[in-house]
């Protein structure tokens, strides 16, 4: 008589005929079981909530104080302080993020305060940014917005919906760098897992600034990190170079630099607007996966962002991805701004009126025409090489807990001008 197999998909038993011991396999749980709402979840899985009101998450244990009344809505960070608002054993996923705080109400405190996570006990944070601009919008500002993976309900508070899984453990710290208390709401949505696939990678999240970028060096949306894993995103926000208001900013283009790629990226772009899928500049918009949430043409102040979900960016050793530092001007402009000291130098034009040869590019010729020669075309775009003030955060997934990139810079530079430049131009209150 042979052998029969016989599987149960529903609890993983496995009987083989002859055998008297049945095996049960312990079910793996995947994050896009979550979206299968009929589906009844496997045994170890275990929803938590963890906040002010149950701070561990603890079974049968929330709402304790006040005799079950509200009672601990909130916590209260000091001056200089640490708040551990996620503490968790793992294997685990956040699911979601809520945060409402008195920090947003004081435009000059929302970079002062930051946001870290650790994974697996690592002692270096996979995340690590100024708390606002983790969630989604540059420059410490505040907008009604939603996309995939962020929103600002009526600008005034924080969500985030980017899963977190985590092997052996999960920590999220709050530092308060201000000088005032801060009143911190908070709910972290997770499931407890009996195990995770082989492949789960963890979330990472890198935040820098340049308040000069160099003319003619791209910017550096994500330095280059070693591993396997997803590019996520970015968002970023420009602060205008006051040499050269008046003109646009976003003719840079992103490239992403895969798996051993040095002097030349293997995927690149064609704009800075066109990677966040508008084009011939960029007004204010949200979409799921890229939007511009702030456009100021005024005072040059932009706030942009871009998610690769189902146009994902895989890299298997290690991955940079950087901007283009171009704006665009005509030749009038080009040689007022040189004038008054801004030291232009032109990259490219587009001539129309010349076909196939509209393109002039300036960098391939031996002997470029100066921008105040006659054979310069005048009252056509020209672009050119600028230094502004951009900051961003990139998201991505890493096959480990933590990574080599550099920590989250000072506070110093962090605020430095970031009131006379934005909130005050802004009106913001």
């Amino acid at each position: 008589m042979k052998p029969v197999l016989a599987t149960c998909f529903a609890v993983g038993l496995i009987v083989v005929a002859g055998c008297t011991t049945a095996v049960v396999k312990e079910e793996k749980f995947v994050l896009n079981d979550i979206e299968k709402y009929y589906k009844a979840a496997p045994e170890g899985v275990k929803t938590r909530w963890i906040s002010s009101e149950n701070k561990k998450g603890e079974k049968g244990r929330g709402g304790m104080t006040n005799k079950g009344a509200k009672g601990d809505a909130f916590s209260m960070i000091g001056p200089g302080d640490t708040l551990v608002i996620f503490d968790q054993r793992g294997p685990g996923i956040i699911t979601k993020m809520w945060v409402a705080n008195s920090f947003g109400w004081t435009q000059e405190n929302r970079r002062k305060v930051s946001i870290h996570m650790y994974w697996d006990g690592a002692t270096k944070p996979a995340v690590s940014a100024p708390f606002t601009d983790f969630f989604g919008i540059g420059l410490g500002l505040m907008r009604p917005f939603e996309n995939v993976f962020f929103s600002m309900p009526e600008g005034r508070s924080f969500n985030c919906a980017v899963p977190m899984p985590f092997r052996k453990s999960g920590k999220i710290e709050i530092v308060n760098e201000s000088d005032k208390f801060l009143m911190f709401y908070y709910k972290i949505n997770m499931v407890r897992v009996p195990e995770l696939d082989d492949d789960t990678m963890y979330f990472h999240a890198f935040w820098n600034r340049d308040t000069t970028t160099a003319r003619g060096v791209d910017y550096a949306i994500l330095p280059r990190v070693q591993g396997r894993g997803r590019y996520l995103g970015t968002n970023i926000g420009v602060i205008g170079n006051e040499r050269y208001r008046g003109t646009w900013f976003g003719e840079g283009e992103v490239k992403i630099y895969l798996d051993g790629d040095r002097e030349l990226p293997t995927l690149v772009g064609t704009g800075t607007e066109d990677y966040i899928g508008t084009g011939w500049g960029q007004g204010e918009y949200v979409n799921k996966i890229q939007g511009s949430t702030v456009s100021d043409r005024t005072h040059d102040i932009y706030t942009f962002y871009r998610f690769h979900t189902y146009d994902p960016v895989y890299f298997h050793r290690d991955c940079k991805v950087t901007i283009q530092q171009i704006g665009n001007s005509q030749k009038a402009n080009i040689i007022r701004m040189n004038e008054e000291g801004a030291d232009i130098t032109p990259v490219w034009s587009y001539v129309e009126a010349d076909g196939y040869d509209a393109a002039k590019r300036y960098l391939d010729m031996d002997d470029p025409p100066a921008v105040t020669d006659e054979e310069f075309p005048g009252g056509t775009s020209t672009n050119f090489y600028r230094s502004d003030d951009v900051s961003a955060t990139a998201y991505f997934y890493l096959d480990k807990p933590s990574s080599d990139l550099p920590p989250l810079p000072p506070l110093e530079l962090r605020i430095k001008d970031i009131k006379e430049k934005v909130y005050t131009r802004l009106g913001e209150m």
